[in-house]
């Protein structure tokens, strides 16, 4: 369905009412109408697989936009700016089932990966942490931490196991710290470095270390630095910062393998460890995983 915006009366709607629902994918250039009418009109046709706007205006798109979005399964919105380069409908819908309410397949028409997963069983498990570790393959919190016997950066690929753990010593943050940090990442915010105007921020009460700063703490409080199966870290997932550390706080980090995934042929395989770091009472100030790229030798170029 395209809707060209101009003016419906209500006996308009009416009169188109019937040809609408035997006839979804229908144009018409309605004169004059307010925006309200158009959606109207959609709605009264039972929904549809797609439907598409096109106006100059960014407010009244994106209020046909919301109005439309319960009767179709994917709206393309075209105006001037991008004419010339759209694709037209579907190019953009690799991973969603797109389909609309109404006759669209009952809402299900196949996009993708999302496709492949409608016809996969899925099943909800309830059990402990541990249980749920076991069936997916897939360290769930609360679940056991294993002992590796060291340091498990020093285990390759295949020796490492799901739950495998490293907690670290404490180390105390200081104003030397920040300082230091703050020299040398140009990070000044006034949180960090004015012990007075930190003291009126409500969610701090005074001078705090920066969250980059405890996550690169923590890395020095976890690494292991020899050479070793570990390749390399190629990123974080899921950060947050949990409660604020001030100076002469105690920091440390718990680190475990949560999940393994193999490259065939690659010689290595990615490895996800569910990361916490904690102050002295115990109390969780930041959450993270890990990801790192783990040779299954135990000295890679061996």
């Amino acid at each position: 369905m395209v809707i060209h915006l101009d003016v419906l009366r209500e006996e308009a709607l009416e009169r188109h009412h019937e040809l609408l629902r035997r006839a979804p994918p229908i144009a018409r250039r309605l004169r004059e109408a307010p925006v309200d009418d158009a959606i109207e009109l959609a709605r009264r046709g039972g929904g549809s697989l797609a439907a598409s706007v096109f106006s100059a205006d960014e407010a009244v798109a994106a209020h046909l936009v919301l109005g439309l979005a319960p009767f179709h399964g994917r709206i393309l919105v075209v105006s001037r700016n991008c004419a010339k380069e759209s694709t037209g409908h579907g190019s953009p819908l690799p991973h969603l089932v797109h389909g609309g309410p109404g006759r669209a397949g009952g809402g299900e028409e196949m996009g993708g990966i999302r496709g492949v997963l409608h016809y996969m069983q899925r099943t909800a498990v309830q059990g402990t942490p541990d249980v749920l570790t076991a069936v997916t393959g897939r360290w769930v919190k609360g679940a056991r931490e294993l002992d590796p016997g060291t340091h498990p950066f020093r285990k390759p690929f295949g020796a490492l196991a799901i739950g495998d753990t490293f907690t670290s010593p404490e180390r105390e943050v200081t104003v030397g710290d920040i300082e230091r940090f703050a020299q040398v990442s140009g990070d000044r915010f006034y949180a960090h470095m004015d012990e007075a105007a930190a003291a009126r921020n409500p969610l701090f009460g005074g001078r705090v270390a920066h969250g980059y700063f405890l996550i690169s703490a923590a890395a020095g409080l976890f690494v292991d630095p020899p050479l070793g199966p570990v390749l390399a870290n190629y990123g974080i997932d899921g950060l947050r910062f949990l409660k604020p550390v001030k100076p002469g706080d105690r920091i440390r980090v718990r680190l475990t393998c949560k999940e393994k995934s193999l490259r065939l042929g690659a010689g290595y395989g990615e490895v996800r460890w569910d990361t916490a770091i904690s102050n002295q009472s115990g109390e969780p100030v930041a959450s993270y995983d890990v990801l790192t790229m783990v040779s299954e030798k135990p000295v890679p170029d061996a």
